[in-house]
């Protein structure tokens, strides 16, 4: 069992202390986001978890626990995620240096291939531009290079929520963000891909896309799987088939995992996060968090849990 930590929510940022609990208790308790009424036992004990992959733009709080992760014997990787945008976008994130910082200790810690570098999405705007991005890129690399082996972009789904928030955001801060995909922008991003595999071949860095309905391997760039079974199967102690996610896009090569996040949790309110409705929800959410609780979000009081704890497995509650 692969556990995905998490595409919904920055666990490794806000909710450290919660996850630690729950692997030392051995089970956490996930809700269905589309039936909030399902809610199932989730074993996290060691014997259970192939691995676990986190994702964060700011593992540095979950970074003091790592050795006890170890020592009980869990296998993960990270993928980081490091685009050094504006504040207007990513309002809440550490500044640039520290985060770069956090990505070096980390991968010092764990090695190159452990720690994945995502510069996802990319924003096309009247701020962040082609040459925006391609310097900003550029320097990222450089900074990284010897700290992983693998970069993976993909470019901004404008979600009816996503796209709320920008316009919002254009009223108040003048950032007008245009549609990539679109065919009036289909040079930009040809352009733009091409100098990307440039710079990241010129590293010896490894790019790929993520979840990308274009075919973009006429430019050398292969579709990624995030959740990566051949990545799982290098870590000692692991070789086990794996089976493409049946509930993520078509385009996503992930492979199976439970995913023990809950959206519209995070603080790092990035305006163009498909996980969060809005701030207030976010925030609300966040005060409601106990990190005794076995779910991340509220308690479940009136659920005896005790049955469930030796069997240390999936299985629906109520």
């Amino acid at each position: 069992m692969i556990i995905s930590a998490s595409r919904r929510t920055d666990i490794p940022a806000f909710y450290s202390e919660w996850f630690i609990n729950r692997v030392k208790e051995g089970f956490c308790v996930t809700v269905n986001p589309f039936n909030r009424k399902q809610k199932k036992l989730v074993s996290l004990r060691p014997e259970d978890v192939t691995a676990i992959v986190f994702w964060s733009k700011n593992p540095a709080p979950l970074m003091k626990y790592l050795d006890y992760l170890d020592a009980m014997g869990y296998r993960y990787y990270f993928g980081f995620t490091l685009n050094n945008y504006p504040s207007e976008l990513e309002p809440n994130v550490p500044e640039v240096k520290t985060r770069i910082n956090t990505f070096k200790r980390l991968s010092q810690r764990l090695g190159k291939k452990r720690v994945i570098w995502r510069y996802d999405p990319i924003v096309l705007s009247n701020k962040t531009p082609i040459d925006f991005h391609i310097g900003n890129f550029e320097f990222l690399t450089k900074e990284l290079k010897d700290y992983t082996c693998k970069c993976v972009f993909s470019f901004l789904e404008l979600y009816p929520k996503v796209q709320k928030r920008i316009n919002k955001m254009h009223k108040e801060y003048g950032f007008a963000v245009q549609d990539i995909r679109s065919e009036k922008h289909k040079q930009i991003l040809k352009s733009l891909v091409m100098q990307f595999k440039s710079i990241a071949d010129s590293y010896g860095l490894d790019l790929r896309s993520c979840a990308e309905k274009m075919d973009l391997t006429p430019y050398g760039i292969k579709p990624n799987s995030c959740i990566d079974g051949n990545l799982i199967n290098e870590m000692p102690g692991t070789n086990v088939p794996f089976k493409k996610d049946r509930n993520q896009r078509r385009e996503c090569l992930c492979i199976e995992s439970i995913d023990i996040g809950m959206y519209n949790t995070c603080l790092n309110q990035c305006v163009y996060c498909y996980a969060n409705y809005s701030a207030k929800t976010a925030e609300a959410n966040n005060r409601a968090h106990d990190k005794f609780s076995p779910v991340l979000i509220g308690n479940l009081n009136d659920i005896d849990l005790s049955k469930f704890k030796k069997y240390h497995s999936q299985r629906t509650l109520f």
